[in-house]
């Protein structure tokens, strides 16, 4: 028996519900908890976390499970647990007021409220004893010099309202190469050119960031400044590969590597890393093709069908980095537990993975991690990239076996639109790349489980829901954003119109409730929103700005269905960001994507005839830059087939802005005039 249950244990939230047997009075987020706290005259405490989040884990133990701390809690509080995975609303309003109080965030996030919703206090993990007095001391302000509050709760919220909001901009006429060089010239004063990534710990990996290097060097001439960028990419990407954030024997990367080496993760598993990394790997392999960028890419998505997806084809949010109350012991090893594991081979496996040297970490447990690139290691070994190949699956199916029986860190179960739609273009990156049919069974498994589950036919529209287990979340610009750009790759990989027309159904819905007229841009939450601020999400950050995700859709589909107004929306939101983005590369990094490519042009490539789907996919597996692919073995009804008319034989159109080259019934000669051959 628990000796105490609180109103979270109705949720389904899998991080509510580890509160729920705290002895504080959590309560779930409503829209009348303010109501409430007017009527009663008590200040909101709104906690914010995830189920994944170990200094959460951390502060519920030292405060929250604290009968002492409770007491103070629940006579001057009304508190609130939030989940960012269900409401990202709620969290973006109070970490912008706490970033703007203290210049930081993260999470837990922790912020008190007047009984009208305005922030007056915040911050992140504290102890017990400093908690207390924040408890006693903002309750004494309370009482005795509410004024003083409220003048500060005023003012802070102008910060709030204002922060990324944007004023619509004179439309940029003339969009100029300068300001991509100088983006790049800019940002790489901060690489770190000894271990990749940026000159700084924490390291995430940033996925948006690296597909931007890509996207410049496929458009970039040669010479100095590009071998710079490729060369700063590859380092990065091999030391992710080869570092203790990649989890070497079962797939997938941790959130992010504590210091500047890539070396002790923070353990936890996110999707939406590894949807967006899935990605950037299979497109790296277009320019680089290294048999360890394919490999991670397989491993990853074993781990993702093995670990992270249901029966009805939907991936779970999460892994926690905690198991049996320690981060990380489910994936380290002590020197001892892998020879007995691996007995012979075990002298191999300690110089390979640099168990007892550069992958000790602490109390004798050793983070598996590499040093040595395939290439090096086989240079010094005289072996082949195939034999090792052979060895380290051998190898890494003996230890994941052993860990398998070890006792498994917590599963954060919620299914989450947007985080699933960015693994399902990691699905169908993977699959254009690589040509393998378990990928794109599982991308099309995902996409059915997204339209018949987390999509609903409204009033003639098609609405978009973040969440529908046990209770029904309305989506926000994100999911939107994400799923729109995961059904325009699906189309690109099946030729199936169905996908492409359903991603301007979603375009038309998410214009209709979330676009800003004013500023030409839009709102991360539609227009019910009941929060105390209205906000837009603007710079690009771990995962890609809803804003520059929907820009970039805007723009495909303008193409896809010749629509102009789309590609004027395009124009107008990037206009809206151009002055100084190339102060702050990588916070605009999807947006520079966008202005590379309408500065540079996309190449179309249309195909009719009964040869589509095997030209696309010749075309697809063997062109090293993005593309804009479309396909029909019959008639079409889509604007961009317009003029292209079937014959006995299949014919490639290569286009570029609505420029056509002559048309070619070769696969070779229409690769060649993309590449500029």
């Amino acid at each position: 028996m628990q000796e105490y249950t609180n109103s979270l244990i109705k949720e389904s939230s899998p991080y509510l519900l580890q509160h729920a047997h705290n002895p504080v009075n959590w309560e779930a987020w409503s829209d009348d908890i303010f109501e409430r706290a007017k009527r009663e005259n008590k200040m909101v405490l709104v906690s914010v976390g995830y189920s994944a989040c170990h200094w959460c884990h951390v502060m519920e133990h030292e405060c929250f499970e604290d009968e002492e701390v409770a007491t103070l809690m629940n006579k001057f509080f009304i508190n609130v647990k939030v989940d960012r995975e269900e409401r990202p609303d709620v969290d973006q309003v109070y970490m912008t007021a706490v970033q703007l109080m203290t210049q930081k965030g993260g999470w837990p996030l922790n912020c008190f409220t007047l009984p009208d919703g305005k922030p007056v206090y915040g911050g992140t993990y504290y102890p017990k004893e400093q908690w207390m007095h924040i408890l006693k001391s903002l309750h004494y302000t309370f009482v005795n010099e509410p004024e003083k509050m409220r003048e500060y709760a005023d003012d802070l919220m102008k910060g709030i309202v204002a922060s990324e909001q944007v004023i619509e901009s004179v439309k940029q006429e003339v969009f100029e190469k300068e300001k991509i060089t100088e983006l790049v010239q800019r940002w790489s004063k901060s690489f770190d050119r000894y271990e990749g990534g940026e000159s700084r710990a924490p390291k995430f990996p940033l996925p948006n960031n690296y597909q931007f290097f890509l996207n410049f060097i496929q458009s970039a001439e040669d010479g100095i400044f590009r071998e710079t960028v490729l060369q700063h990419l590859e380092l990065s990407l091999d030391k992710m590969a080869l570092g203790g954030i990649y989890d070497q024997i079962g797939g997938g990367f941790s959130r992010y590597a504590v210091d500047m080496l890539w070396k002790v993760p923070h353990f936890e598993k996110m999707l939406y890393d590894n949807g967006q990394l899935l990605s950037l790997y299979a497109n790296a392999y277009r320019i680089l093709p290294k048999p360890l960028y394919k490999r991670i890419v397989a491993q990853t998505i074993a781990w993702l069908e093995r670990e992270m997806m249901d029966g009805e084809g939907a991936f779970y949010s999460a892994l926690d980095a905690d198991s049996e109350g320690e981060e990380g012991k489910f994936y380290v090893w002590t020197e001892k537990d892998a020879e007995q594991v691996l007995q012979k081979e075990y002298t191999w496996t300690k110089e390979f993975y640099e168990i007892g040297n550069v992958g000790h970490w602490e109390h004798g447990n050793n983070i598996l991690l590499r040093r040595k690139t395939d290439e090096e290691w086989c240079r010094e070994k005289n072996c082949t990239i195939a034999e090792l190949e052979q060895k380290i699956a051998h190898v890494n199916a003996q230890l994941l076996s052993e860990r398998n029986t070890r006792i498994r860190p917590g599963l954060d179960d919620n299914r989450i639109t947007s985080w699933n739609a960015m693994t399902l273009k990691g699905l169908c990156d993977a699959y254009a790349v690589f040509g393998e049919d378990q990928y794109l069974y599982l991308a099309l498994k995902n996409a059915k489980w997204l339209e018949e589950n987390q999509i609903e036919n409204k009033n003639d529209e098609q609405i978009v829901y973040r969440l529908t287990d046990k209770k029904k979340i309305n989506g926000f610009l994100d999911d939107y954003a994400h799923t729109i750009d995961a059904f325009i790759s699906l189309y690109q990989v099946t030729l199936d119109e169905k996908w492409l027309f359903l991603a301007q159904k979603l375009t038309k819905s998410a214009i209709n409730h979330f676009f800003d007229a004013k500023s030409g841009m839009f709102f991360y939450t539609d227009d019910k929103n009941q929060l105390i601020a209205r906000k837009m999400e603007i710079n690009d950050s771990v995962l890609p700005s809803s804003n520059s995700v929907m820009a970039r859709n805007l723009f495909d589909l303008s193409i896809y269905f010749h629509d102009q107004e789309y590609r004027r929306m395009a124009e107008q939101m990037l206009s809206n960001v151009y002055d100084g983005m190339e102060n702050f590369g990588s916070g605009y990094s999807n947006w520079a994507m966008l202005l590379n490519e309408i500065l540079q042009g996309v190449f179309e490539v249309v195909i009719v005839g009964e040869k589509a789907k095997e030209y696309t996919k010749e075309i697809e597996k063997n062109v090293k830059r993005r593309i804009i692919i479309a396909g029909t073995t019959n008639e079409s009804t889509l604007a961009i087939f317009e003029g292209k008319v079937k014959t006995e034989e299949t014919v490639i159109y290569v286009c570029r802005d609505g420029a056509c080259l002559l048309p070619t019934n070769s696969v070779e000669k229409a690769i060649q005039k993309i590449s500029g051959k």
